[in-house]
């Protein structure tokens, strides 16, 4: 029998013994960022030759020259074509949803007028360049490409650049029709630290952009996070996590199907379940028994499992919601009735699946919401992937002269307050005596 973690709310340290099985935390290790930081530096100096070197380094390549790295709209093209026809259908399928979707989240300008004259609104605009980081070799995620570059379509990005490293020259097929199907502009095969020193600084081959999304390894992880601020970033990312709240009348099967499908991701995914029916906690711990036999992750998912998955027994669904509103998950199943009602319960999570039928494989590649969500608790205070990430807002401010001379007497009196002179007389001159 696998070693899976049991509590039981009812337990005194139960919260206690919770937040230490939740406990993961991005460990921010010191030789992995003295290297990338060393990486940035240099490829903020040298360019298209530091990021030729370190992509022929790193990825077994033998470049030489910058301009290799530029896959054209032909390559594209050929690599959409190349792909077997349900694969298209499908990428075709979940990018029409993720943009029908993604149009919803669009946000316009606005104003105002004042009875003495006075406008105020905000004006929305897309960012002008985003980059987008896709992870190569074995970790190809072509549903990650819709899931970055459509949204930022929809935004009104002026370019989308993506970088892809290709290890041995290999590309996936799929991730360059992926980039097809979202309209991406142009594509860079380099990857690794420096390929976000390149999108973060520009060199003589790729352009600077505005914002760099998507996931990496812990070296790709520390780049992002070290750039930020010279551009903007979408998040740093967690471990997968899942949460599923069961009533017990969901086939156990199903549930433990599940937990395996973020398991599989790596070791350190996390996996949880909530149920107040401890008979069918034992019917999904057989059923996880069983059926981990034939996944062909078998290894990863068991490792995950013992090492960071969670049984949860409640009284019921009340403390079942809140246990969930403490975890803030990344995925919440709500595998119960009434699920939608007890969804408006639900103050912190990244993404909320309701009822049986809902499972969160769907929303991986599918449904439409984005996939790219907060981990580890961020739920708390951050939100998904979306439009918005790629619109700016900017305040208007337009005073009549009757208004300039009603707010400059308000400022005045507080820019004397705070000892700031010459804010009080640029306000005090609009003033009509």
């Amino acid at each position: 029998m696998l070693d899976i973690t049991l509590l039981n709310y009812t337990d005194t340290d139960f919260y206690q013994r919770l937040d230490e099985a939740l406990a993961w935390e991005a460990s921010i290790d010191g030789e992995i960022t003295k290297i990338v930081a060393d990486i940035l530096a240099d490829v903020k100096e040298r360019g298209d030759a530091a990021v030729l070197e370190y992509t022929n380094r790193f990825d077994r390549m033998a470049l030489t020259e910058a301009g290799e790295f530029e896959l054209d709209e032909t390559q594209l093209q050929q690599a959409l074509a190349s792909i077997d026809g349900e694969q298209r259908q499908a990428l075709e399928i979940a990018a029409r949803r993720v943009r029908h979707y993604a149009e919803h989240q669009k946000i316009e300008s606005w104003s105002f007028t004042e009875e003495d004259g006075t406008v105020l609104g905000q004006s929305v605009t897309a960012m002008d360049r985003v980059g987008l980081y896709v992870p190569g070799g074995k970790a190809a995620y072509p549903s990650s490409v819709l899931m970055n570059a459509i949204p930022a379509k929809v935004a009104g990005v002026g370019e989308l650049i993506m970088v892809v490293p290709t290890p041995d020259g290999i590309s996936n097929q799929l991730v360059l029709a992926a980039a097809a199907v979202a309209g991406v502009d142009r594509v860079f095969t380099i990857g690794g630290a420096q390929a976000v020193a390149a999108l973060a600084y520009g060199t003589q081959s790729i352009p600077r952009v505005d914002k760099i999304t998507g996931p990496g390894n812990s070296f790709v992880a520390t780049a992002k996070r070290l750039v930020f601020g010279v551009v903007g970033i979408d998040m740093i990312a967690g471990p997968s996590e899942i949460l599923v709240v069961c009533d017990g009348k969901t086939d156990p099967d199903w549930i433990a199907m599940d937990l395996f499908s973020q398991a599989e991701h790596d070791e350190e995914a996390q996996s949880i379940l909530v149920c107040p029916d401890a008979r069918f906690i034992e019917q999904v711990k057989q059923s996880i028994e069983r059926l981990l036999e034939d996944m062909p992750r078998k290894d990863i998912i068991k490792t995950s499992l013992e090492n960071r998955a969670v049984i949860i027994s409640v009284n019921d669904m009340e403390q079942a919601i809140e246990v969930a509103n403490h975890i803030a998950p990344e995925h919440l199943e709500l595998s119960i009735e009434d699920a939608e009602q007890w969804a408006k319960k639900i103050r912190h999570a990244g993404a909320i699946f309701m009822g049986r039928y809902t499972a969160e494989a769907v929303g991986d590649y599918c449904a439409g919401p984005n996939h790219v969500l907060p981990t580890s608790g961020t739920a708390r205070f951050s939100s998904p992937l979306g439009v918005y990430d790629f619109q700016k807002r900017t305040s208007l401010i337009g005073c009549s002269a009757q208004g300039a001379s009603e707010l400059g007497e308000t400022a005045s009196v507080l820019a004397h307050g705070e000892g700031l002179v010459a804010h009080a007389r640029s306000a005090e001159y609009r003033i009509k005596k």
